[in-house]
Parts: C-alpha cells; structure tokens; sequence
C-alpha cells in the first residue's frame, strides 16, 4: 500500500509529505495506481520548483518506494501562494486515487 503523509503547518499550510511503500495492485510495470500517485507527485514537484521558482528539499529512496518533500524555510510570498496552490492540487488529486483505491492507497493530514 502507498501511504501519504501531507504535514501542515499551524497555519494551515503544506510544508512536507512523503510517499512509501507499493501499491502491488498489478505487476511491476502496470500497476496504474503506482503510476497515478507517481505521475501526481513528481508532476506537482517539478511544477512547484518551475512556477514558483524555488528549490525544494527532496529525498528520495534507494528502492523507488519512499520519497519526502519539503519547502525551504525563507520563501517569499508569492512563491510560497504558488507553492501552496500546487501543493493543494496534488492533495485533491491523491485523494482522488485513494477514494477510487483505498486498497491501495492511504492519504493522511498531519498537523506538526
């Protein structure tokens, strides 16, 4: 199962999420679930670093089945509004999938 981890700031805002685990909802190479997530993902990371022109802090697994991402600390305004939007973007998006495929798929907001 993938699991999902949005944190949100006090004021309510994204300021990390990490992604872990498989959803084996077919055989490597089309599992469309995995697919999905991932498409979701690294589209709405690599959107955030080209519009709202910042560079996040990333960490990705050895195995391909973890990823953490997280804003810089110091980001002006209206990086941070595009940043957000996006941000917000992807959360419907993988809500999307984990409505469609909850076997499969877990999305949860944590409040740090």
């Amino acid at each position: 199962m993938i699991q999902a981890v949005i944190n949100r700031s006090k004021d309510g805002s994204i300021q990390s999420f990490s992604l872990s685990g498989h959803a084996q909802s077919a055989d490597y190479g089309k599992d469309l679930v995995c697919a999905g997530a991932s498409a979701v993902v690294f589209g709405s990371i690599n959107a955030v670093m080209a519009l709202a022109k910042l560079e996040p802090i990333l960490d990705l697994g050895s195995d391909g089945g973890y990823l953490r991402f997280e804003l810089p600390e110091e980001l002006e305004p209206d990086a941070f509004s595009k940043a957000q939007l996006l941000l917000e973007g992807m959360l419907v998006s993988l809500q999307t999938i984990e409505r469609d495929y909850s076997k499969y798929m877990k999305v949860r907001l944590k409040n740090i």
